[in-house]
């Protein structure tokens, strides 16, 4: 007989936890991205006035990837208790501090008003967006993945995926039209501060609508089972989620991680460190480049639950590959059509590029939660998620523009994402299909291994 957590949801409920996913995500990004964008096109005047232009870009950059520094330590503290109380109230817990952080940089003094104290308060307030944005991730995704119906999970769960642009489409379009209907004088005066501000409004949804749902049915079951076998005398469980996934899921961690190096530096690349080369080496105006990630940003959006889709037809691996192979062979492209200065050539550059990209990210949401047992889900899927971001978004932006500054061509640029799609498909190479994986057959209490696989037949659509 099928469990309780395994009966399929209603339509209604699912959509409103899809919902609920997506809109705190999309904030979340929102105001992760705004700071990138900000990072590379006014905080090196405000923060640090006194560098040469370029190298305060490189010190602004420098701000924006501590905060994926925070991301691992967010990963590690929200799976804990994500894994042992749930994951509905960790959700609620990011969304305020990021939120909080990035309304609060929106009232911070620059350095012309404080010194040195403005891009030290700015750098706090960056770890705690990392932080919280390391516990968001893998808490929206397993809401949706743990309450999904099995046959379409690749393309349930990339609809959290779809924040992520969501959140780039708000922040840009947000820059875009405050640059484009104030001087650059007024901009950097106040303007710039107006997006960050507007992060408290979009919270204050975000937690309403989150608030509204029901926590996973999967983790309910897991952890009434574990009750069960305190009441009735049976060995303990291990206390730390974290020991059970070194344990038992080292392996899956090391994949993820690899998985995700492709698609985070390709990513960063093309959004934050685009809107630097663009404007330095290309000739092309701020709001150009505003422009064309805006839209592209959409297409990505809608592409990514297709790319889900997919995965549920032909296997997640497979999806992923299409994404890694197409993102190293379109990077020389992607620069050459941006030198040439044209706006419809730059659209065409970051719009494939978001497309190729959306095959790696739509389904690794289904892919990597997948890997991991139930009571270790959370802290195993952030890991793998969060523990690669130190290596390949964070400096993502920053390697760039040094390699930009140090070579003066782009050629180095696609050779660095190049090596990185290369790890990738190493990691893929050693991960299995999990498409037909029953995330509700997994007991992680009384035994660590993987779900079982359901007959091909009972998950494809």
């Amino acid at each position: 007989m099928a469990s309780a957590a395994s009966a399929p949801p209603t339509s209604a409920n699912l959509k409103r936890i899809v919902a609920a996913s997506l809109i705190g995500t999309t904030i979340e990004w929102y105001d992760f991205f705004l700071y990138g964008s900000a990072a590379a096109l006014v905080f090196n005047q405000l923060f640090f006035p006194d560098s040469d232009p370029l190298v305060g870009t490189l010190l602004s950059f420098l701000t924006y990837a501590v905060g994926f520094a925070a991301r691992p330590l967010g990963a590690l503290v929200f799976g804990h208790f994500g894994d042992r109380l749930g994951r509905k109230r960790l959700l609620v817990l990011s969304l305020l501090l990021m939120g909080g952080a990035t309304f609060a940089i929106g009232l911070l003094p620059t350095h012309a008003t404080v010194g040195a104290t403005a891009p030290v308060l700015l750098t706090a307030l960056r770890l705690v967006q990392g932080f919280a944005l390391g516990g968001e991730w893998g808490g929206a995704v397993l809401l949706v993945s743990e309450h999904g119906d099995a046959r379409r999970r690749g393309f349930w769960a990339s609809w959290p995926q779809t924040g992520a642009p969501a959140g780039q489409l708000l922040a840009t379009g947000v820059l875009s039209l405050l640059t484009a209907t104030q001087s650059d004088a007024t901009f950097l005066s106040w303007g710039w501060r107006v997006p960050f501000l507007l992060s408290g409004v979009l919270v204050i949804v975000g937690l309403w609508i989150r608030l509204s749902v029901d926590e996973s049915p999967v983790f309910k079951e897991a952890l009434a089972r574990s009750e069960a076998r305190k009441s009735a005398g049976a060995d303990e469980p291990e206390k730390l989620p974290l020991v059970s996934v070194l344990r038992h899921h080292w392996r899956d961690v090391l994949i993820a991680m690899g998985a995700r190096m492709a698609e985070n530096i390709s990513y960063y690349v093309i959004t934050a460190f685009i809107l630097v080369y663009a404007t330095t080496s290309a000739g092309v105006s701020k709001q150009t480049a505003l422009n064309a990630v805006l839209i592209a940003s959409a297409v990505h959006f809608a592409v990514i639950p297709a790319w889900g889709a997919l995965s549920d037809r032909i296997g997640r691996r497979p999806v992923y590959l299409i994404g890694a192979a197409g993102i190293g062979l379109w990077m020389f492209p992607f620069f050459a059509l941006i030198d040439t200065g044209g706006f419809s050539n730059l659209l065409v550059a970051v719009t494939v590029g978001l497309v190729l990209h959306g095959a790696m990210y739509a389904p690794q949401a289904a892919f990597f939660s997948e890997m991991f047992a139930t009571r270790m889900r959370y802290s195993g899927a952030s890991m793998g998620a969060q523990f690669a971001s130190v290596a390949a978004g964070a400096p993502a932006p920053l390697i760039a523009t040094a390699l930009l500054d140090s070579y003066g061509t782009s050629t180095p640029i696609s050779l660095y994402v190049i090596a990185a799609v290369l790890l990738t498909l190493i990691a893929l190479a050693f991960a299995k299909e999990t498409r037909e994986r029953d995330l509700s057959a997994v007991d992680a209490v009384t035994d660590d291994r993987p779900a079982p696989v359901a007959p091909a037949d009972a998950h494809r659509v």
